[in-house]
């Protein structure tokens, strides 16, 4: 399974939501904690191609995207291709 990476800020709901779509799916991943830490949210920033909100999901070298993008992926049934 490829390293899963998702960029996070304590109080996002939408952060909350990705990460249980993960845990249910039993996806281990690396949070990373972007609220007080200027130059990690630079780096996610940068790999997300610009894009400032939060969450922000890689997994391998595939910018999935937000949480948005994670469920769509899932109910399209495309998902579990990209996590094996």
């Amino acid at each position: 399974m490829p390293d899963v990476v998702i960029y996070t800020k304590s109080w996002c709901s939408y952060c909350q939501r990705a990460m249980d779509l993960l845990r249910r799916k039993g996806v281990e991943y690396t949070e990373l904690e972007v609220s007080r830490d200027d130059a990690l949210e630079a780096e996610m920033v940068s790999r997300a191609g610009g894009r400032r909100t939060v969450p922000q999901i890689f997994i391998g070298s595939a910018h999935v995207g937000g949480c948005d993008d994670l469920h769509r992926l899932e109910a399209e049934g495309r998902l579990d291709a990209l996590l094996r």
